[in-house]
């Protein structure tokens, strides 16, 4: 891989890929759409490794501390705990029986080990969706309502600040977080996008933010004062989910929704961006909060 040139890794063209994690020492990632739980093996020529296939939409998970092989995840209608053997065990599913039909977008664990999920209606009704959050004790509440169709949410070094995209919007709010009671507060407004609809989002140890820009083939970098730093382009249409393992930019990509997807749509790229991100935050339960 050439520093700063994208690389297409593994062989696999991905339907609606998600989620991506750097995860002791692998990068694991979803295929939203099809349930799937994939691994990024060593071999970059490879096929991707599937870890678990469950049989609803699989948005996003995040590690489970002190459990290897674990994992928390946004799914279906809610969120489940996936063991190695892939089986669901399910906390809640607070969108069953919504008036519209729903399913759990993307999440991520915070760096006090609280684990964060949004939803969305399967036709991106406006207002449908909503942010929740899964404490320690496995409690599922809902945090935010109104939104349309939720990314990220991506956290600074200390879980203290959220940036969260509404992407049918166009738009990426930050909010204060209460390290104690786990709440957001009032957002402002960090970025409103031109073009394209912002999705998957990191912090990197710099406190900028990274979002995968869907619909124009480009990833931005924006500092923590809002200002945008910098774009990559990619040789994709829908860049959707990113992460930084080191200083290596991971970003995976789609082809759901194109009439006609390239060679590389759907394909996850690398390149190298020479700022470390944040280590991934793993869910916290009781046991070892």
């Amino acid at each position: 891989m050439s520093a700063g040139a994208p690389a297409v890794q593994w062989q696999d063209r991905l339907g609606l890929g998600e989620g991506i994690r750097a995860v002791g020492g692998r990068v694991v990632l979803v295929d939203i759409l099809t349930g799937r739980l994939l691994s990024g093996p060593a071999d970059r020529t490879a096929p991707l490794t599937e870890l678990a296939r469950l049989t609803e939409p699989l948005g996003a998970v995040a590690p489970v501390h002190g459990r290897p092989g674990h994992w928390i995840a946004a799914a279906g209608t809610g969120i489940c705990l996936i063991g190695p053997d892939g089986r669901p065990e399910w906390l809640d599913r607070p969108e069953d029986g919504a008036a519209t039909p729903m399913r759990m977008n993307d999440a991520t664990a915070d760096p006090l080990g609280r684990f964060w999920a949004g939803s969305m209606a399967y036709d991106a009704e406006e207002g449908a969706g909503s942010l929740y959050r899964v404490g320690h004790d496995g409690t599922v509440i809902r945090v935010l309502d109104g939104l349309t169709v939720p990314n990220g949410p991506a956290f600074g070094a200390d879980g203290t600040v959220m940036y969260l995209a509404d992407s049918a919007k166009g738009v990426i709010r930050r909010y204060p977080v209460d390290p104690d009671s786990g709440l957001p507060g009032a957002p402002d407004t960090f970025a409103v996008l031109d073009r394209g609809s912002p999705d998957g989002m990191t912090v990197d140890a710099e406190g900028a933010l990274w979002t995968a820009v869907w619909g124009t083939g480009t990833v931005r970098r924006y500092r923590a004062d809002g200002t945008l730093d910098r774009q990559i382009r990619l040789p994709a249409v829908q860049p959707a989910g990113l992460c930084l393992d080191g200083d290596t930019l991971y970003v995976t990509s789609a082809r759901h929704g194109l009439a006609a997807p390239g060679p590389l749509d759907g394909a996850v790229f690398a390149v190298r961006v020479g700022v470390p991100g944040l280590p991934t935050a793993p869910y916290r339960p009781e046991s070892s909060a």
